[in-house]
């Protein structure tokens, strides 16, 4: 009889009833702890035998990390919330579609229906180096195979790549930051809470990681706020499959258009850099002027400015322009040139 050897290590799974029982345990085992949410990325790691963590913390029995809530200015999700969940909102329907169209279009409704918001905004790179272990940069390695001359490099970084060019492959994080959303964070010295587009990191400040949640912290909840809701949104995916696929770029904006000019707006991509990127500039040269073909065009060029193509994704640069012209201009009228 043939022995099966792909089995998952061995670990110790506990499941806590609260979040602070959950940052205790997070807290005292540190880096041997591994959170599970969803498990729609933690079941890849543990059964490619990538990862062995000593202690899984389980958090689907944590009643309080799950449902949307009204609060005093906005709404308030639960890390553990489904994509699903989100999706079928009336309230995140209503007031903030843009969250909810980044949503649906994560994967398939199977994984919707278990994926959690918390797990889409915290998951790992998919470059297939660094999940097939092999000892690049990011895994404490000191080369990058992607970038090699003979690396495949098809979904790679464009732009800010910094030793690693791996990207940031979630869905609802560009939609977050556009909505100016606030992740809030139980750590060993209490509650922290940070805008939507510090929660992320580069390279440039921590290669192992895309993310600033350190050993014994725990992503509890996003709060959103009304100051973008019901305004114009704008998200567009663009994948290689129209289900079950990463994005190859993705685009998120929130715009509020008075007397026929843009008098404020919020934009974002992802699958561009190691991170989401706001795209600060192009905000502040759209802004007062009218959102039509001329200033998304200005938009687009102003985006992929210092873009640097890899060898197989230069693609990028021209959909990445395309996409923010589109944001800006709408899709009659910013064709695809």
């Amino acid at each position: 009889m043939a022995v099966i050897r792909d089995v998952m290590p061995a670990f110790e799974l506990v499941q806590p009833t609260s979040a602070e029982e959950a940052q205790k345990v997070l807290e005292r085992y540190g880096s041997d702890a591994w959170v599970l949410a969803g498990g729609m990325d933690s079941f890849d790691w543990l059964k490619d035998r990538i990862k062995r963590p000593k202690i899984v913390v389980d958090l689907s029995g944590v009643d309080e990390l799950k449902g949307i809530r009204n609060i005093a200015d906005g709404i308030e999700i639960g890390a553990m919330t489904t994509l699903t969940e989100i999706v079928n909102n009336e309230i995140v329907k209503q007031k903030y579609g843009l969250l909810a169209q980044s949503a649906e279009l994560v994967a398939s409704p199977q994984i919707r229906n278990q994926g959690t918001i918390g797990g889409n905004v915290s998951q790992d790179t998919r470059c297939w180096y660094y999940r097939s272990g092999w000892p690049c940069y990011r895994a404490g390695g000191n080369i990058c195979y992607a970038d090699d001359p003979d690396g495949r490099n098809r979904e790679h970084a464009i732009l800010h790549a910094e030793r690693c060019v791996a990207v940031n492959p979630s869905d609802s994080a560009p939609a977050l930051i556009a909505l100016d959303a606030k992740f809030v964070m139980r750590t060993p010295k209490g509650e922290r809470v940070v805008d939507a587009e510090d929660y992320f990191v580069g390279p440039e400040i921590d290669i192992t990681r895309l993310h600033i949640l350190q050993p014994g912290d725990l992503l509890t909840a996003i709060r959103i706020p009304s100051t973008w809701a019901n305004t114009k949104f704008y998200f567009e995916k663009v994948r290689d499959r129209n289900v079950w696929d990463f994005p190859l770029l993705n685009i998120a904006s929130a715009m509020v258009v008075s007397g026929g000019n843009i008098e404020r707006i919020r934009i974002a991509v992802n699958g561009a850099a190691a991170r989401p990127l706001r795209l600060k500039v192009v905000e502040d040269a759209v802004r007062g002027k009218a959102p039509n073909a001329e200033t998304g065009v200005l938009a687009g060029k102003l985006a992929v400015r210092g873009a640097v193509p890899l060898q197989f994704n230069g693609y990028k640069i021209p959909l990445m322009r395309n996409l923010v012209k589109r944001a800006i201009g709408g899709v009659e009228e910013a064709a695809w040139t």
